[in-house]
């Protein structure tokens, strides 16, 4: 390198030691405007004022351009050619600078379907010193996330003995009406011990034909092997698992059932007290003490409250199919909780912003997203979430 250019070097590092990282726009132009003299002049074969027989031609000027960089936009002096025989000279490195705007402009798409506002979206990019984004970037980048997500959606499968099913509702502009649009999802736990997510649909209600649709769309992917299902008591839900995964065993959510039972009780002493009575039920050390705790339930309630008895005593019981896993399996597959707390949490968290989708297409791209990334944390976990070794009952 010569001296001009250590003179150029050292003025940088000098910024740097002034200013700190606050200016790293500055820093990182005059930094790409030398990368782009040093391309020209071996384009050329020769130095700026060397003269040299293999010379190409000569240097002429410069012309300002402004790009943008993931260190904001910036201006850099473009060097020019003239007198040279062939292609004219344009520099790669700027080729490569649009690769990297191209990555900036995916992470503002990143912003989108993580539920930042317009507004927000464009104050965060003036923090990048991005000064605009076209339609046309938005609409590629978007495209290519698209892509990308359609892809892990129909991924291959394998087995997964266990299943947890569970669905929330949106708002979604549909033929220009906001409606309540279902979105199902399916987590599974295969051999490798770890939480999937499986799968995800959107849908504009939890009708049989929709989740019916869902679990065939799973059992085409692959998904094997499904031995027991776990689920609240979704609209639907039922006819389509016996008609998929027949032979599964199903749980009925032992959480949300404890919920409906409060929503059942005619008073509110019994509303205070019929969560943990339920509890206990659960809780008992085997199907026979379940069975017989949820018999004295029922028969105590006969009296004072025969509607929520009634009731207790047709739904209870499909709260009480998890005992016929191990013991150690128990705990976390009597419940849709899991799904709850690891999925549905983080969906809520995401989309409250948005409120209202502008079509069923961009709600199926935020929350897939939104799997895409938890699918990836539970991959990480080196935990296992369920131990198959563990059989004993």
């Amino acid at each position: 390198m010569d001296r001009q250019k250590d003179t150029t070097v050292e003025a940088l590092l000098e910024h740097l030691i002034e200013h700190g990282p606050g200016d790293i726009a500055t820093v990182f132009a005059r930094a790409f405007e030398l990368a782009m003299q040093i391309e020209r002049e071996r384009f050329l074969g020769a130095g700026i004022y060397e003269r040299t027989a293999g010379r190409q031609g000569y240097a002429n000027g410069y012309k300002p351009k402004r790009i943008d960089t993931p260190a904001g936009t910036v201006t850099v002096q473009v060097p020019k050619t003239a007198g040279h025989e062939g292609e004219p000279f344009y520099p790669h490195s700027l080729e490569r600078g649009r690769r990297s705007v191209r990555a900036v402009m995916l992470a503002v798409a990143e912003m989108y379907i993580k539920g930042v506002s317009t507004r927000e979206a464009e104050a965060v990019m003036r923090e990048f010193g991005i000064e605009s984004l076209s339609s046309t970037q938005v609409s590629r980048a978007t495209k290519l996330l698209d892509e990308e997500l359609e892809a892990w959606r129909n991924r291959p499968l394998g087995e997964c003995r266990y299943l947890i099913l569970d669905a929330r509702y949106e708002k979604a502009r549909v033929c220009g009406v906001v409606r309540d649009v279902a979105v199902l999802s399916a987590v599974g736990i295969g051999p490798d011990e770890r939480r999937r997510v499986l799968g995800v649909s959107v849908a504009l209600s939890e009708a049989e034909v929709h989740w019916r649709d869902f679990l065939r769309s799973l059992h085409a992917r692959g998904l094997r092997g499904v031995e027991y299902i776990v689920s609240d008591d979704h609209a639907g839900l039922q006819a389509a698992r016996r008609a998929v995964f027949g032979a599964a065993q199903w749980q009925r959510c032992q959480f949300h059932l404890a919920q409906n039972a409060i929503h059942h009780a005619p008073s509110v002493a019994i509303r205070k007290c019929i969560g943990t009575e339920l509890r206990a039920v659960w809780n008992a050390g085997s199907l026979a003490k379940a069975e017989t705790a949820l018999a004295e339930l029922v028969s105590a309630y006969r009296d004072t409250a025969p509607k929520l008895a009634a009731w207790l005593k047709k739904a209870a019981p499909e709260g009480l199919a998890v005992f016929a896993l191990p013991e150690h399996h128990r705990r976390r597959m009597r419940t849709s909780n899991p799904m709850e707390r690891g999925v549905q949490q983080e969906l809520k968290r995401r989309t409250i912003k948005v409120r209202v989708f502008p079509n069923e297409a961009a709600l199926e791209r935020l929350v897939s997203a939104v799997l895409v990334e938890i699918d990836d944390k539970w991959a990480a976990d080196t935990k296992a979430y369920i131990k198959w070794e563990c059989q004993d009952a």
